[in-house]
């Protein structure tokens, strides 16, 4: 996962289609994997915020129609960072494939971009699959940014409280990301909203390990 509070938010800080977000505390239960994070945590749900560009920033959910605008915040976000990546298009291609899919959940953050007028300024792409230990999903966040420009505003912030408030809906278990352990800012972005990587009552880290196929 490629990301820190300006980035993954790294880009990163809701809506239509997720449902209004309302003032109030209520309890979102995580635990957590890899670099990850979870914990048991009280989670105060504000109202939209306003970018640092002035204008009001909503989150709602993304459908098919948003395949091409996530296939290029995707791109965006792995060029940005050096990530070998497909093109926009194979991207748009297979989010055209994906977001039909009732277990995956693409969130848009829409506001004032960095050119003027109202457009996508950060997008979280999740996976959802079943777990023996919930009733309800496991969530995975598999990408969160927030364009360059309009990083430090908040953004990345409402895109993860409109998916506190989906996981809740669904009545998920877990949510996990993965987090490069060098990737500080990131890091400390998951760990002020709750995300842990040491599981409860354990003095050790959880790591996450991967095979190319």
């Amino acid at each position: 996962h490629r990301l820190d509070p300006p980035q993954h938010c790294r880009g990163a800080e809701g809506g239509e289609g997720v449902a209004a977000l309302h003032e109030g505390e209520v309890v979102l239960e995580t635990r957590h994997v890899q670099q990850g994070y979870c914990v048991h945590l009280p989670i105060t749900v504000s109202s939209p915020t306003v970018g640092r560009m002035g204008e009001a920033v909503v989150v709602r959910r993304g459908t098919v129609a948003d395949a091409e605008v996530a296939g290029r915040l995707l791109f965006d976000f792995n060029t940005e960072f050096g990530t070998p990546s497909p093109t926009a298009a194979e991207f748009a291609g297979r989010f055209r494939r994906l977001l039909g899919r009732n277990d995956v959940l693409l969130l848009l953050a829409i506001g004032e971009g960095e050119g003027g007028g109202s457009e996508p300024v950060g997008f979280a792409y999740c996976t959802l699959r079943p777990s023996p230990y919930f009733d309800g999903p496991l969530i995975q966040l598999e990408e969160l940014y927030v364009r360059p420009k309009l990083r430090d505003g908040g953004i990345g912030t409402l895109i993860t409280e409109a998916l506190f408030t989906f996981a809740r809906e669904r009545g998920a278990g877990e949510i996990q990301i993965n987090v490069d352990e060098v990737d500080t800012d990131t890091r400390r972005f998951y760990e002020r909203h709750g995300f842990t990587n040491i599981s409860p009552g354990e003095d050790y880290r959880m790591l996450c390990y991967i095979q190319d196929l």
